[in-house]
């Protein structure tokens, strides 16, 4: 993976400051997104994406997609990219079972990653070389009893969300 073109790091000390920052990286989300989750199991990874979710104003269940492998979610429009879009796909990828870099082709799973789709990918390296570059990734360590996050911008619109995420105004 290339260097990143921009860095944020924000200290979690908690769970509520996940979801926090969850529903801070909601309002300034917009589709098309490929956004990549690294850290070790626990780490929170799904409850980011939960409480990104929730922001978003999704009140079903958000289940962590460790056995299905991805779970969809039709959202409202405010993420759209374009006023043609009605309403945005979120997809929440969960590739920890995958063993070789294919497995995430054999699934199928190349066509979710469309131009009015938000895809959150966990274990994304687990794809290898295959998966196609982040826009964004997010490494959740263990620090204490919190977390450090760390938000790394690889493309023009990563570092446009995460410039808009790194704003007092989304704080």
């Amino acid at each position: 993976m290339n260097a990143p073109l921009a860095t944020l790091a924000i200290e979690l000390p908690d769970a509520a400051a996940t979801d926090a920052l969850g529903a801070r990286f909601a309002a300034v989300l917009r589709a098309p997104l490929h956004l990549q989750l690294h850290g070790d199991l626990g780490a929170g990874k799904t409850s980011f994406i939960r409480a990104t979710l929730r922001a978003l104003g999704h009140t079903g269940p958000v289940r962590s997609p460790t056995y299905a492998i991805v779970e969809g979610y039709s959202l409202a429009p405010a993420l759209r990219a374009s006023e043609n879009d009605s309403r945005i796909a979120f997809y929440h990828f969960d590739f920890y079972r995958f063993n070789r870099d294919e497995d995430w082709l054999d699934a199928g799973l190349r066509d979710h990653f469309a131009d009015n789709a938000v895809c959150a990918v966990e274990w994304p390296e687990q794809a290898g070389e295959l998966l196609p570059p982040p826009d964004l990734a997010l490494h959740l360590d263990y620090a204490g009893d919190g977390r450090h996050a760390r938000l790394d911008a690889f493309s023009e619109r990563g570092r446009e969300c995460l410039n808009a995420l790194a704003s007092p105004a989304a704080a």
